[in-house]
């Protein structure tokens, strides 16, 4: 699933040793808004000094988050995992651009208006056309 807003929030990277394997392990957790009319939070996390190094998400950023979600049980209850294995800056969205818009012809205040349709004649004496 893809999700894009902005990072409002990062959480204290949390680290140990696997039980299991005995290597050690780091994740870091975030929190994304969308820019929507009513804007929803999701807090995802990425396992892995390399992608939190790799992706190295900053307060602030607008981006595109690829993720996984999963849930486990644990002594009887269910927890929901989010876990990001992707993401793209949005820069467009991060910094809009400023268009500058063309600047308009000033018409002079006593012109007339223009023909509302082509078939009524322009004020005479104001047409530079031939016929």
């Amino acid at each position: 699933m893809d999700i894009t807003g902005k990072i409002i929030a990062a959480l204290p990277e949390r680290s140990g040793v696997s039980q299991r394997s005995g290597s050690e392990w780091k994740a870091a957790s975030y929190v994304l808004e969308t820019q929507e009319q009513y804007p929803k939070k999701i807090c995802f996390d990425v396992f892995g000094a390399d992608r939190i190094e790799q992706f190295n998400i900053q307060v602030g950023d607008m981006m595109t988050v690829s993720f996984d979600i999963d849930a486990h049980e644990y002594n009887g209850r269910w927890f929901n995992s989010i876990r990001a294995f992707r993401v793209n800056r949005d820069v467009q969205a991060a910094a809009p651009a400023e268009v500058p818009m063309p600047d308009a012809p000033a018409a002079p205040f006593n012109a007339e208006p223009a023909p509302s349709s082509p078939f009524e004649e322009a004020p005479a004496g104001d047409s530079d056309l031939p016929f």
